[in-house]
């Protein structure tokens, strides 16, 4: 976002989702993303979702 110069609400606005929960996908607090959300996102940010999003394990999930 900082890249683009676009902040949060105007992304938000732009992707139709409410800045709360764009608030939560950027924080890393979100358990799931709909691919159309993340479409939106990288549409928007013109990037790939590799750019955006990593993997890392739950904390206590189990083996």
């Amino acid at each position: 976002m900082a890249k683009r110069k676009i902040s949060l609400g105007d992304l938000a606005e732009r992707v139709d989702i409410t800045p709360a929960n764009l608030s939560i996908l950027k924080n890393g607090k979100a358990k799931a993303v709909r691919f159309s959300t993340l479409e939106a996102i990288c549409r928007e940010l013109d990037c790939q979702p590799g750019d955006i999003i990593e993997y890392r394990p739950e904390e206590n999930s189990e083996k």
